[in-house]
């Protein structure tokens, strides 16, 4: 049996779209693999995110993954002392390349700082207004309404999950866990399909365990499964800046190993009448600061 593996790119702000996502494509283009992007769309405000500096683990994440160089001063300003720039309506020409380069395009937010930091506070109504928001810039950005979602840093609730499941998406990745399921709520099976992240992301085992970015595509190829997909969660600002160099050893070493890669949504089709119901619960994942949403099979 083959290992199965997909890519969720996650693109978190303006920075990582104008000049990670590229550079991304170049390495997709250059080994034959297709990948599924998560766009933000709305304001940039990456600056707001400093107020996490009280969370255990911010600060060691932020040193260990070199923030000022990987994410750029004017990043970290962005929503503070700098004005916030949009995101994913600002390059309509670039998100249409991903898509004719035979990868796929979804959503990922709007305004990532403020759902990540804010969520938990969010009643229906709000996770309403902003998944209209975004919803419809990226409508107008591509022509076409999203297809699937992703939670901006794995934050969700069941107020966003019941109201996530009025939008017709074929599947989501909200999450961290082990295989497809559908959730469920107070004893109630939601019907999006969720397809959680299974391999931790690198800004989360970077500096850990005397793991460098010349280890990094070591550790993950230890850590492919061969009885369940593999999704790998990338961040456009990271893989497709200062660390794309273990990217390439992975890609490489995978696919010599006869490694498939296969798009979020063909993964979806696959396994949407297989999967079972399962519950979510919020714990602490190593090397990321705050709880994030994880399957609770196997936690």
């Amino acid at each position: 049996m083959a290992f199965e593996i997909g890519l969720k790119i996650d693109v978190c702000n303006r920075r990582s779209l104008e000049q990670g996502v590229p550079e991304l494509l170049r390495i997709l283009r250059e080994f034959g693999v297709q990948g599924s992007f998560f766009i933000a769309f709305g304001p940039d405000n990456s600056g707001k995110a400093v107020r996490r500096i009280f969370q255990r683990g911010f600060l060691g994440k932020m040193i260990r993954t070199r923030a000022p160089s990987t994410y750029g001063l004017k990043t970290l300003l962005y929503g503070t002392l700098l004005p916030a720039p949009p995101v994913g309506e600002s390059l309509p020409q670039l998100l249409n390349q991903i898509k004719e380069e035979q990868h796929e395009v979804g959503l990922h937010g709007w305004d990532h700082v403020g759902w990540h930091d804010g969520l938990a506070r969010m009643v229906a109504a709000d996770v309403r207004k902003s998944l209209d928001r975004a919803c419809r810039l990226f409508e107008q950005t591509l022509g076409s309404p999203p297809q699937f979602s992703g939670a901006p840093g794995w934050q969700i609730t069941p107020a966003s999950l019941q109201t996530q499941d009025e939008y017709g998406f074929a599947f989501v990745s909200d999450c961290r866990g082990n295989r497809p399921f559908y959730p469920r709520i107070a004893g109630t099976v939601l019907k999006t399909l969720q397809i959680p992240t299974t391999l931790r992301t690198s800004d989360e085992v970077l500096g850990v365990d005397g793991i460098t970015e010349q280890s990094l595509a070591d550790y993950y190829l230890r850590n492919l499964r061969e009885d369940r997909i593999n999704l790998l969660g990338l961040h456009a600002e990271i893989e497709g800046l200062n660390y794309s160099g273990w990217l390439r050893t992975f890609l490489a070493a995978s696919l010599h190993r006869g490694a498939k890669f296969s798009l979020l949504s063909s993964i979806a089709l696959q396994e949407q009448s297989m999967a079972a119901p399962d519950e979510i619960i919020y714990r602490k994942i190593p090397g990321r600061a705050g709880n994030v949403a994880c399957q609770k099979e196997g936690s």
